[in-house]
This record gives structure tokens, C-alpha cells and sequence, in this order.
């Protein structure tokens, strides 16, 4: 009789050629769906970048640095609103063709998503043993198709440069005891207002040194901008940076922060100055004092997270580029996901809400608030729950997070601390 066919072996876990072949497939997918989520958002063609670099031509000519503007059909008029140091960087790239500039920021802004991926992503590998190059592969992919990144990329905002120097200084050289720690907030700070929420969570952890320094650093850094724009300086310190409408409309939903979530329930009337003040008293002080009790538990990221989602809450402006620290989130829930013991039912219901949260909190932010929604120029009214749900995601889920996010047990620790 003839020998029957013997068939293929089949692909097991065991089998290192299946596990390279799923891994290969697995990145090769996550790579294709890349352009599609970056398409929608090729209109930019850095835009923001353009004005910047604009602006600088204007302040070069003689002008005063302010008073550029420039026409946007969504937001109306835009001005230059960057700290006057943030300009002495910028101003040499105006020296440059436009496309030399563009390819710089572009190189600068990927290769900061690459370091700064691995700084937060390589702790959950080595300490759960994941493969090291597939992980750190497949992280720097979806870091790459979230809307923040997508918006940084092609309105050619600096925000990974913000991000770097505050994960280097908050990982790295605090926590290390470093003298110059506290350098990198100080100079994120005077670059954009934004990361000066950090020297406050230094403050509400307690490292007084690390506060100090980052004040003197943005305050010396500031300093040296205004002995070499004075004029400039004051208008700004004085009066520019209370002028919230220099730099588009708060009811326009890509501002998810507090004040934009209650300027689109009043919108067209501006909202209660009161009432904002008041959420915002709420979340500063809940947020830091929930960042503070998780760093102290031994978890640097999650501390540094919370309090940058807290940043986001509070500031009047907070646009969807701004918000990168929905991915350090995503990552400290993962981790803390792993870490929970799966040998009772109150275990497995926790790690399942654990990677529930982080799912979702991952499908958020890559479809984005912004990406694939036309809110048109109209005031952004919200006049159904699911409009107030979508026109407002990152502000409810900001919120969540607040409450929700958990602090990973420090290496070596025995039990999870429970925050």
C-alpha cells in the first residue's frame, strides 16, 4: 500500500520559526496600518512649524516677536505665543530652508519617540522576561500611531523634545540623585508653560533640591531670553501669556483640557472663570497628592504620569499633541496587569480590568478626538451624550485615569502596594 502523506509539523509555541514568523507578521501588520492612520492628518503639512519658522522672519526683520500673526480657517487668528527662549531656539532654524528644517524636526521628533519608548518600555521587559527586540518593536510602532504623535509629527510641534528632557530628568537623574537633577524640568519649562505642572510634583514628592533646580534652570533660561529680547520679555510675562485667545478658539474640541470641556458645554459664551478655577483647585490637588503616594511607592513612571495627565486637566490650552503621557499610562497599566497573581478569582477580575483599561485606553488615543472627525468651525456645543462623550474623550479619560491608574511594586518588593 502507499505510504500516506506525512504532513507538515505544526507551529507550536516551542517552534522558533513559528514564533519568529508571528512576530515578523505582527510588525509588518502594525507598519501598514501606519499610513493609514497618518493620512487624514497630511493636511497639516506643518503647519505650526511654518508659523513658527515665520515668525521668526518677522522677528528678524525687526518686528516686535507678538505681534505675528496668521489666519486659520478653525481657529481664526494665531499668533506667535511660544516663551521668548523657546524663540532664541527657534530662531537659527529660520537660517535654514524650510525643508531642511522640516526633515530636522521630523528626524528629532521619531528619534525622541524611539528613546523615550525605550526608556519607559525596557523595566516590563527585562523584569517579565519579554523578548527584548519584538516588544520594543511592536511599542515604538503604536507609539507611532497614536493621534499625539501623528499631530506632533506633521504640525512639526517640539513636544518630543519636552518629553525627553522631563523623562531623563524624572527617570533618570532625580531618582538617581544627580545634581544637575532638575535641569531638564527647569528648561522644558521655559520652553512651554506646560511642563511647569513637573516642579510642582517635584515639590509634592518632596525633592526639594530637584524643585530648586529646575526653578533656577527655567528661571536663569528665561533670564538669558530677556537680556537678549527685553522688550519681547515684558510684552510676553506681562501680558501675552494671560491672553488665551492668541492662540485659537477653547471651545474647539482638539483643547482637552477643563476649560475647553466647559467651553464647549457654554459655548458661544465663555464659562464661569469660578467654576474653572475650582475643578481645577480639585484636580491639581487630587492628582498630585495621588502622583506624590504612588512615587513614594517606589513607581517613578506612574508618579510622573499622573501628574502629567494633571498638567493636561489644568492648563486652559491643552491640545491633542500635547498629550503624550497617555502612553507612559498605557504602559504602567500593562505592567501592573503582569504583575497581579492569577491564582485567585479577586486576581484574575484585576488583571482583567487592568488590560481592559489598557485596550481601551489604547484605542482611544490612536483613533483620536481630532483625526477622523470634521467638527467643523462652528462653536463646539454638545448638544447629545455621545457628542459630550467624543468631543470631550480625552478630558473624561484623563479623569479615569486619575483615579484608576495603579502603582507597580518596586523590584524586589513583596506585595503590591495598594494606591
Amino acid at each position: 500500500m502507499p505510504a500516506e502523506p506525512v504532513a507538515p509539523p505544526a507551529i507550536t509555541e516551542d517552534d522558533p520559526g513559528g514564533r519568529t514568523a508571528r512576530r515578523l507578521v505582527t510588525v509588518v501588520a502594525l507598519a501598514a496600518v501606519l499610513p493609514a492612520l497618518y493620512l487624514p492628518s497630511t493636511g497639516h503639512n506643518f503647519f505650526d512649524l511654518k508659523i513658527y519658522m515665520r515668525a521668526m522672519d518677522w522677528w528678524a526683520a525687526g518686528h516686535p516677536l507678538y505681534d505675528y500673526v496668521q489666519p486659520d480657517r478653525v481657529q481664526g487668528a494665531l499668533y506667535f505665543t511660544y516663551p521668548p527662549f523657546a524663540a532664541l531656539l527657534l530662531r537659527p532654524f529660520a537660517l535654514l530652508p524650510l525643508g531642511v528644517t522640516v526633515a530636522v524636526f521630523t528626524a528629532l521628533t521619531v528619534l525622541g519617540v524611539v528613546v523615550t519608548t525605550r526608556w519607559v518600555v525596557k523595566p516590563v521587559v527585562e523584569r517579565h522576561d519579554l523578548p527584548r527586540f519584538f516588544t520594543l518593536t511592536v511599542a515604538v510602532l503604536l507609539v507611532l500611531a497614536v493621534e499625539s504623535t501623528r499631530e506632533t509629527l506633521t504640525f512639526g510641534q517640539i513636544n518630543m523634545l519636552l518629553v525627553v528632557l522631563i523623562l531623563a530628568d524624572l527617570l533618570f537623574a532625580v531618582p538617581g540623585g544627580r545634581r544637575w537633577g532638575g535641569v531638564g524640568v527647569g528648561l522644558a519649562a521655559a520652553l512651554k508653560l506646560f511642563p511647569g505642572i513637573f516642579i510642582f510634583y517635584l515639590l509634592a514628592t518632596r525633592r526639594w533640591r530637584a524643585a530648586v533646580v529646575a526653578s533656577a534652570t527655567a528661571a536663569l533660561a528665561t533670564l538669558l531670553a530677556a537680556a537678549f529680547a527685553p522688550s519681547d520679555s515684558w510684552r510676553f510675562w506681562t501680558h501675552e501669556l494671560w491672553a488665551t485667545d492668541r492662540v485659537g478658539r477653547t471651545d474647539y474640541t482638539g483643547n482637552q483640557s477643563l476649560f475647553g470641556l466647559l467651553s464647549r458645554i457654554t459655548a458661544p459664551e465663555k464659562p464661569s472663570q469660578l467654576t474653572w478655577l475650582l475643578l481645577v483647585g480639585v484636580v491639581i490637588g487630587y492628582g498630585l497628592w495621588r502622583a506624590a503616594r504612588v512615587a513614594r511607592a517606589g513607581d517613578a513612571l506612574a508618579g510622573l504620569t499622573l501628574a502629567g495627565l494633571v498638567g493636561g486637566l489644568a492648563s486652559p490650552i491643552t491640545w491633542t499633541h500635547h498629550l503624550y503621557w497617555f502612553i507612559p499610562a498605557v504602559v504602567v497599566l500593562v505592567g501592573a496587569a503582569l504583575e497581579v497573581r492569577r491564582d485567585t478569582v479577586q486576581g484574575v477580575r484585576r488583571r482583567r480590568w487592568l488590560f481592559a483599561l489598557a485596550v481601551g485606553t489604547g484605542f482611544v488615543i490612536i483613533y483620536g478626538v481630532v483625526t477622523f472627525l470634521d467638527w467643523g468651525v462652528a462653536p463646539a456645543r454638545t448638544d447629545s451624550f455621545g457628542a459630550f462623550v467624543a468631543r470631550n474623550a480625552y478630558v473624561l479619560l484623563s479623569l479615569l485615569l486619575l483615579m484608576a491608574l495603579p502603582a507597580r511594586r518596586p523590584v524586589g518588593a513583596e506585595s503590591t502596594a495598594k494606591l
